[in-house]
C-alpha cells in the first residue's frame, strides 16, 4: 500500500486572492535579497575560519556524547519497563549484581571480553534474570586503557555492560543493533550462550526475537520484522527501524501471514522458557537496590564474601521472596564497593545484606576470580533457591 497523502482527498484546496498573492511574492524577494546580502557580508578569513571549524568539531563532540547519554537513559528506561510487565505474573525472580571494576584485573582487551563471556554464560545456564553492573569510586578512577584504548577515561562497568548486552542479543540481530565497535573485537572468540531464544535459521519455535526494518510491508500497513528466518515477516503493529521486538510465530509456518508483537515476558508467562536477560548499569553499589525496576524493590538480599559465614546449601534457608538479588564484589570486595559509597557511610557490610555468605570455603587457592566465584555461587544457591519457590 503505497504512502497516505497528508491533505485528504475531500478537502478543497485553499485558493488566494490576487492582492494577497503578490504580498507573500514581495516578502519572499525581499528574504532572498536579504539573505543574498548576509551571504556577501560574512565571508571569513583564514584563520578565523580554522578557529570555527575547531569549535564546531568541539561542538559535535558535546553533541554526540549527549546523544549517548540519551540513548542510555532511554535504554534504562525500556528495561525498567520490560522487566516489570515480566513479572505481573506473579514468577520469582533472580538479580545479580557484579562490580565492573573486576574488568581492571586483567591484562588486554582479550581477556577482558572472555571474562564477560563467562559472566554471561554463568547467568544464561543458571536462568538469571537480571544483571546489574555497578561502578565506584575505585574503579571510575583506574584508567581502563588495556580494555578500551580510544577511550581511557570509560570504566569497566560501562565494557561490561556492553559486552553482556551484545551476548544476550540473538545473532541474527547483532549487526543490526550494535555498529562496529573496538570493544567488540573479540566478541567472536566467545562461545555462543545457546539460550532458547537464540534460535537457528531452520529452528521454529512459537515465538522468536526480532528487529524492526525501514523495508515497506507488502499489501499491508505493519511493519517488517528481521527474524532469522529465509524470510522476513510482516507484524500488525507500525514501528520505527532497529527496535528489538519479540514476535509470536504460533505454529502456522507460511512468513506471509501478518504477525503480533508481543511482550518480551510472553514466552516465559505462556511457554514456561527462559527468554535471557535484562542488563542495567549502576552508579554505585547503593543505586543497585534504589532503582530496582522491580515493584517494591528487592525483598531479600545476598552478599558473597570470603569474610562471610560458612552454611552448607543444603542447611541455607532462604525465605520467600519475589525478587531476590545476590551480589559479588570487585577486586576488593564489597567491603570495599561500601566503603567507596557515601550512601553507606559509617555502615558495616553485613547491615547492608540480609544475610553475608562465604560460598566456598576451605578454598585451596589465596583468591577466587569472579568468574569461578559466579559459577560456584550460584550452584550452591539452586536448591535453597528451588526450595523457596516452591514455597511460593
Amino acid at each position: 500500500m503505497g504512502k497516505k497523502n497528508k491533505r485528504s482527498q475531500e478537502e478543497p484546496e485553499l485558493e488566494l486572492e490576487p492582492g494577497l498573492t503578490k504580498i507573500i511574492d514581495g516578502d519572499s524577494k525581499r528574504k532572498k535579497n536579504k539573505k543574498k546580502r548576509i551571504h556577501e557580508d560574512t565571508e571569513i578569513e583564514p584563520e578565523q575560519k580554522m578557529s570555527l571549524d575547531g569549535d564546531a568539531k568541539k561542538e559535535k563532540k558535546k553533541k554526540k556524547k549527549k546523544k549517548n547519554l540519551e540513548e542510555e537513559e532511554l535504554e534504562q528506561t525500556k528495561i525498567h519497563e520490560e522487566v516489570k510487565r515480566n513479572v505481573k505474573d506473579g514468577r520469582a525472580t533472580v538479580s545479580i549484581a557484579i562490580a565492573g571494576s573486576i574488568i581492571h584485573n586483567t591484562q588486554s582487551l582479550e581477556l577482558a571480553t572472555r571474562l564477560a563471556g563467562q559472566i554471561a554464560r554463568a547467568a544464561t545456564i543458571f536462568r538469571i534474570d537480571e544483571i546489574v553492573v555497578f561502578d565506584n569510586k575505585s574503579s571510575s578512577e583506574i584508567e581502563s586503557a588495556a580494555v578500551n584504548p580510544s577511550d581511557s577515561n570509560e570504566s569497566g562497568a560501562s565494557f561490561l555492560v556492553r559486552i553482556l548486552k551484545y551476548l544476550e542479543t540473538p545473532q541474527y540481530l547483532r549487526k543490526s543493533l550494535f555498529p562496529k565497535q573496538n570493544d567488540l573485537r573479540y566478541v567472536g572468540m566467545l562461545p555462543p550462550l545457546d539460550a532458547p531464544h537464540h534460535l537457528r535459521k531452520h529452528e521454529w519455535e512459537q515465538y522468536r526475537e526480532g528487529v524492526t526494518l525501514s523495508e515497506k510491508a507488502p499489501n499491508s500497513e505493519g511493519t517488517m520484522v528481521d527474524v532469522g528466518l529465509s524470510k522476513s515477516v510482516v507484524v500488525d503493529q507500525v514501528l520505527s527501524p532497529g527496535v528489538r521486538v519479540t514476535v509470536a510465530m504460533g505454529a502456522d509456518h507460511d512468513l506471509d501471514l501478518v504477525r503480533q508483537i508481543v511482550p518480551p515476558s510472553k514466552p516465559r508467562e505462556e511457554a514456561g522458557m527462559y527468554w535471557g536477560y535484562k542488563v542495567r548499569y549502576a552508579s554505585q553499589l547503593s543505586s543497585v537496590f534504589k532503582e530496582c525496576p522491580f515493584q517494591g524493590g528487592y525483598d531479600y538480599l545476598i552478599g558473597t564474601s570470603e569474610h562471610g559465614l560458612v552454611i552448607s546449601s543444603s542447611e541455607l534457608k532462604i525465605p520467600t521472596f519475589r525478587h531476590l538479588l545476590i551480589a559479588f564484589g570487585g577486586l576488593a570486595g564489597l567491603e570495599e564497593s561500601i566503603e567507596d559509597d557515601y550512601q553507606y557511610k559509617g555502615k558495616n557490610v553485613r547491615d547492608v545484606f540480609n544475610i553475608y555468605l562465604n560460598t566456598c570455603p576451605h578454598q585451596g587457592s589465596r583468591t577466587i576470580r569472579a568468574e569461578e566465584a559466579m559459577f560456584i555461587s550460584l550452584q550452591y544457591f539452586q536448591e535453597p533457591i528451588s526450595r523457596a519457590v516452591r514455597r511460593l
